[in-house]
C-alpha cells in the first residue's frame, strides 16, 4: 500500500482550513494544519512531511519568513505560497529564495491539485535520489571495508585525510587487497561524490584500444571509428578517474597521460579540439613502480605525479585476524544472494580457513566462501568445504602404516596441543636441513613459501640472514 502524502497548510483565516484540509483528505492526503509560523514550524519539526502549504498574508510572521524557516530546518521540502493578486510580487520573490511554487487567488480545486501532485512527485524523486546515494555510499565506502587489523586502521585514517582533498592517489598491494574498494572510499568521501567514478582497467586493451578509451575519438580517426566517442577521462570530468594496473600502460601513452596531469587538457584520437577536464586521478597497481622506472618500463615523472599520496595495502597473511570478521561479512552476503537465511560455518572450518596462505588475498577468500555456501550441505560450511583444490591428504601414506603417533601422545593432551607441537618441530627440522632457505624448506614440507613465512611467524621461528 502506497502511503498516503502529508501535507500541512497554514492559515490564520479558520474557516479557510477547513475547507482546504477537508478537500485535500477527501484527495487522499494526510493533512496537518497551523494558524500561523510558531505553530507550523513546531509541526515541521515534529512531522516528517511532504509538503507545506502556506498563506502569504497572516499577522506577524508572514508566509515568506515561514517559508524560509522551514527551509533553513529542511532545504528540499518543498512549499507552496497561496498569495491575492496585490501579493503577487511577494510570490515571486519567495520562489526566487526556494518557494516550490505559488497560487493567487481565486485558483481552481485542480490547479491546486496539479499544482500539489507536481510539489510531492519532486520531493519524492530527491528523496529517492538521497537513499541512492547514501545506498552508494554503504556500498563504496567504509562499510564495505571490513578489518580491524593495525594497518588496516592506519589505511582507514589515510583515506579520511586523503579523501577531502585533491591530491592524486597511487594504491598498491598484491592482487586481490582490495584496491578498488579503497579508491571508491576516497571518492565516496571526496566532495567529487556527486559526479562519476570511472574504473579503467589499463591491463584489459591494447595500446590502441586504451587511447580511445581514455581520451575518446573523432569519427574516421581509424577504420572503427564510426562515430565521435567521448573517453573516460571525458566523461569523468568533475569526479574520480581509477586507473587500475597502471604499471602496464604503455610508455607512448605515458606522454600523454602525464600533460593531463600537468595541463589538465587533452585532445581525443584524431582530434584537434583541446579539451578541458577536472578530473581526479587514483591509480593502482600490484608492480613495484621505482623498479620499473629504473628499468625504463615507466616515466620518472610520470611516476612522482601519480604518487603524491601512496597507499600500501597489506596481504591477507599480513592481517590473519581479520579472517574471522571477513568471514562473517562474507557469509551474510552470502546467505542474502542464495535466500539462506541460517548461513553458518563450523570452528573447524573457520579454523583451517585462518592457517591457509590465502595468495589471492581476499578476493580468494570470498570466492572459497561463496563456493562453499553453495556447496555445504544443512547450511553449515564444514571443512571439507573449504579445503583448497590443491591440497590433497594421503590418507594411506607409508610412514602412517609404519608409525603408531598415538603410541607416543598421552591420552589427555588436546588435538591443538599436538598440531601446533608437530608443525612447529616439522617447520624447524625442514629450515634448519635447507640451511635457512625458505624456498627449499617450503617445497620439502609440500606448501608454498608464503605459508611458511606466514607459520614462522605464527611459532616466533626467526628468519636467519
Amino acid at each position: 500500500m502506497i502511503p498516503m502524502p502529508t501535507i500541512l497548510v497554514v492559515d490564520d483565516e479558520p474557516n479557510y482550513l477547513i475547507v482546504l484540509s477537508e478537500l485535500l483528505r477527501d484527495e487522499n492526503f494526510e493533512v496537518y494544519t497551523a494558524p500561523g509560523t510558531d505553530e507550523a514550524m513546531s509541526i515541521v519539526k515534529e512531522v516528517d512531511l511532504d509538503l507545506v502549504i502556506t498563506d502569504m498574508q497572516m499577522p506577524g510572521k508572514d508566509g515568506s519568513v515561514l517559508m524560509h524557516e522551514v527551509k533553513s530546518h529542511n532545504q528540499d521540502l518543498p512549499v507552496i505560497i497561496i498569495t491575492a493578486y496585490a501579493e503577487v510580487e511577494k510570490a515571486v520573490a519567495a520562489m526566487q529564495a526556494g518557494a516550490f511554487s505559488y497560487l493567487a487567488k481565486p485558483f481552481s480545486n485542480d490547479e491546486l491539485i496539479a499544482t500539489i501532485s507536481r510539489a510531492v512527485s519532486h520531493y519524492t524523486l530527491i528523496k529517492e535520489n538521497i537513499r541512492l546515494r547514501e545506498e552508494m555510499r554503504q556500498r563504496s565506502g567504509f562499510d564495505t571495508m571490513i578489518g580491524k587489523n593495525p594497518q588496516m586502521i592506519q589505511i582507514y585514517e589515510l583515506i579520511k585525510k586523503v579523501a577531502p582533498t585533491p591530491a592524486s592517489v597511487l594504491i598498491t598491494g598484491e592482487s586481490g587487497t582490495g584496491k578498488e574498494l579503497v579508491a571508491k572510499a576516497i571518492h565516496v568521501n571526496s566532495p567529487r561524490e556527486p559526479f562519476p567514478f570511472i574504473t579503467v582497467n589499463c591491463a584489459a586493451l591494447t595500446e590502441n584500444l586504451l587511447e580511445s578509451e581514455l581520451f575518446g575519438h573523432e569519427k574516421g580517426a581509424f577504420t572503427d571509428a564510426a562515430t565521435m566517442r567521448k573517453g573516460r577521462f571525458e566523461l569523468a570530468n568533475q569526479g574520480t578517474i581509477f586507473l587500475d594496473e597502471i604499471g602496464e600502460i604503455p610508455l607512448s601513452l605515458q606522454s600523454k597521460l602525464l600533460r593531463l596531469l600537468q595541463e589538465k587538457n587533452f585532445e581525443r584520437v584524431g582530434g584537434n579540439l583541446t579539451i578541458d577536464v577536472d578530473v581526479r586521478i587514483i591509480s593502482a597497481t600490484n608492480k613495484d613502480l621505482k623498479e620499473e622506472v629504473q628499468q625504463g618500463r615507466f616515466r620518472e615523472d610520470l611516476f612522482y605525479r601519480l604518487n603524491v599520496i601512496h597507499l600500501a595495502l597489506p596481504a591477507l597473511r599480513d592481517r590473519m585476524d581479520d579472517i574471522p570478521l571477513l568471514v562473517d561479512h562474507f557469509l551474510k552476503k552470502c546467505a542474502t544472494n542464495l535466500a539462506k537465511e541460517k548461513l553458518e560455518i563450523a570452528p573447524e572450518a573457520l579454523r583451517l580457513l585462518v592457517n591457509l596462505p590465502w595468495e589471492g588475498n581476499v578476493r580468494e577468500l570470498e570466492n572459497t566462501i561463496e563456493r562453499a555456501a553453495i556447496l555445504c550441505n544443512d547450511n553449515v560450511i564444514e571443512p571439507d568445504d573449504v579445503q583448497p583444490e590443491s591440497v590433497s591428504i594421503d590418507k594411506s601414506s607409508e610412514w602412517s602404516r609404519e608409525v603408531d603417533i598415538l603410541d607416543y601422545i598421552p591420552d589427555s593432551v588436546e588435538l591443538n596441543d599436538v598440531l601446533y607441537t608437530v608443525e612447529e618441530r616439522l617447520l624447524k627440522r625442514a629450515l634448519e636441513k635447507t640451511g635457512h632457505v625458505q624456498a627449499r624448506a617450503a617445497e620439502q614440507l609440500g606448501i608454498t613459501k608464503s605459508l611458511l613465512q606466514y607459520k614462522m611467524k605464527k611459532y616466533g621461528i626467526k628468519k636467519r640472514k
